[in-house]
């Protein structure tokens, strides 16, 4: 199959290259000339373990390719995959469309022929049905057909997850187009079995948010759980796991820290939430999952300045930038809102992250340490905001002659109270007796 993909972001390489391997001829789009130029050199320009060398394979094999040139991708392909960023409007919380709507319209005027134009990026219900109405405007004259096929890859995790996914969603109202998928994902159906669940496009579209306000609520709940093994003197590990080996509830998500954030469950909890006050159905426990979230990041920035005493004339070493381990991504991270109350108490940062440092320096008033030890470095003590493989190995002992005071506050919970007791640390950890 001939397939184009409008976007270069993380869904849109992942995916792309994903389905060069499965062998279907790809010609990944941006309108972003320079990002373009770096992905024909081979330079990604996200970090995504494993990714690099999947589009290294297939550009090299002929199957994967890159242009900034919309309208000479869109011809003669069999599907048109849009795969372009939806993030909050700032003005009400519902997903911005721009990019979606737009890249139709552009879609629309190159279409020779028929094409089913699947709709990747994460969009409110209904929105399938808005670019067919945009494209039979422009072009009423063409066949085409409409199909929202929703994501679910993890940052960090999506070369697995693209390749061993735990169902594929397709929503669609014609067998047409149907088939065209069926074709797109045969090996995903007939190797590794994987569900593909055909539905209509506004189902489709709903799984998505219903998935990842689900999460997002599991996520809350256990820090919530937290709060009141603190209070009552339990272990909110063992409560995840015990709650986890029930096949019901499941292990995933049953994290405590310090809140949610990256580029997916902020916004999307947030457009579901309008979407449904919109059609008249609000989603209380949504809206609470929201308000609890916000709610998280300062709290856990106070408790900091509580364990350390006071942060005014402080150093404070920050482990961890990114929102979540394995990723540069910063979007909607806990430290975007940690590290600055911590300043605005009077505190000097020494922060190190080991793939977001670029991106934090960027987004936060603040220079990044090029190594972990230089961030220790006659520190007050330290704050693990991200839990990197490689903090959770870090030698305690050199951890404890580099800092000026032997303080830990772990918000991810990667040490165990007893480890660092015997270390000679003062340890604070989420949910557990660590004091």
């Amino acid at each position: 199959m001939k397939i184009a993909m409008i976007g270069t972001g993380y869904v849109g390489l992942v995916t792309g290259a994903g389905f060069s391997e499965f062998g279907h001829s790809v010609v990944c789009v941006d309108k972003d000339a320079n990002k373009i130029a770096m992905l024909i050199d081979g330079i990604m320009p996200i970090f995504e373990p494993g990714l690099n060398s999947i589009v290294a394979a297939n550009t090299k094999a002929g199957r994967l390719s890159f242009t900034a040139d919309l309208n000479a991708a869109v011809p003669g392909a069999d599907a048109i995959f849009i795969a372009v960023g939806t993030p909050s409007r700032r003005d009400d919380g519902h997903a911005d469309l721009t990019d979606v709507l737009d890249t139709a319209a552009e879609i629309a005027r190159a279409l020779t022929g028929y094409t089913v134009i699947v709709t990747k990026s994460t969009v409110p219900v209904g929105t399938s049905r808005k670019i067919e109405e945009i494209i039979r405007s422009i072009r009423p004259e063409l066949e085409f057909d409409v199909v929202s096929n929703p994501e679910f890859l993890r940052e960090g995790s999506a070369i697995g997850d693209f390749r061993h996914p735990d169902r594929v969603v397709v929503g669609c109202d014609s067998e047409r187009a149907r088939e065209v998928l069926r074709e797109i994902y045969r090996p995903h159906h007939h190797v590794t079995e994987t569900p593909v669940i055909f539905t209509t496009r506004e189902t489709s579209e709903l799984i998505k948010y219903a998935s990842n306000a689900f999460l997002a609520t599991k996520i809350t709940f256990i820090n919530e759980m937290a709060d009141i093994c603190e209070k009552v003197g339990g272990d909110v590990k063992d409560v995840a796991r015990g709650m986890g080996l029930d096949r019901r509830i499941g292990r995933d998500f049953l994290n405590a820290g310090p809140g949610y954030g990256g580029s997916c469950f902020p916004k999307d909890t947030l457009a579901l939430l309008k979407t449904s006050q919109d059609v008249g159905a609000p989603s209380h426990i949504v809206e609470t999952v929201v308000a609890i979230n916000a709610a998280r990041k300062i709290a856990m920035a106070k408790r900091i300045e509580a364990d350390f005493g006071g942060v005014n004339g402080k150093t404070v070493a920050v482990l961890g930038l990114t929102f979540k381990p394995d990723t540069d991504d910063m979007r909607d991270a806990p430290s975007l809102v940690i590290v600055p109350y911590l300043q605005s108490r009077g505190a000097r940062i020494q922060a190190y992250d080991p793939r977001g440092g670029k991106e934090a320096h960027e987004r936060l008033n603040l220079d990044i340490c090029k190594t972990a030890e230089e961030a220790l470095s006659d520190a007050d003590g330290v704050v693990i905001l991200t839990e990197w493989k490689e903090f959770q190995a870090f030698d305690l002992t050199i951890m404890k002659r580099l800092l000026m005071r032997p303080l830990v506050v772990d918000l991810r919970n990667i040490y165990s109270p007893e480890q660092m007791a015997a270390a000679g640390f003062a340890y604070f950890s989420i949910g557990r007796p660590s004091r």
